[in-house]
């Protein structure tokens, strides 16, 4: 009964967000299409904008990885990561999600594959895939396209945000599913 409804719920929140918007801007008198328009002219724009920082970015993920730096991080985090219980397989998940999206996606993949999504791994990496944002991403391309240069803060917020998320997913993971 209640997965019904949440079912129904979640079948028409969207329909229904749209049809407010819409009935908003009729009561506003606003010109709908135009407005539309002019927004998909703007992101357009923000979307050429950001593509040598995207080319950046995708450069330097190449580097790290074609590089090694990413296998020398595991090996040196993975003996103490061992002693507090959490699972080496998860570990390059935790170190590619906050540097890319379609990278952890591939990790999460593979993880996914190889172990299931009910294991305790594929929980474990999907909890992280959804909780996680794409910090040095974020910074690189959105910041750097509309020029904010000074990103100290945002990016150590990020990153404890990142391995929060990483803790909690281990621990809830553990917690239910043992």
């Amino acid at each position: 009964m209640l997965q019904t409804i949440i079912q129904t719920i979640a079948a028409w929140t969207i329909p229904l967000f749209i049809f407010i918007i819409l009935l908003y801007a009729a009561a506003k008198k606003i010109d709908v299409f135009t407005t539309f328009i002019e927004g998909a002219q703007e992101g357009f724009q923000t979307s050429i904008a950001l593509i040598p920082y995207l080319v950046a970015m995708l450069v330097a993920i190449g580097l790290l990885r074609a590089s090694g730096a990413i296998d020398l991080l595991i090996g040196l985090l993975l003996p103490v990561l061992t002693k507090l219980n959490v699972p080496g397989e998860i570990l390059p998940l935790a170190i590619m999600r906050p540097l890319s999206g379609s990278g952890a996606l591939g990790i999460t993949a593979e993880i996914l594959e190889h172990f299931g999504p009910d294991s305790f791994l594929g929980r474990v990496a999907s909890t992280m895939q959804g909780s996680t944002d794409t910090t040095l991403y974020i910074l690189t391309v959105y910041f750097g396209s509309v020029g904010i240069r000074r990103t100290r803060h945002a990016l150590a917020v990020g990153l404890i945000a990142d391995f929060a998320a990483f803790a909690a997913s281990i621990a809830i993971c553990t917690l239910v599913f043992g």
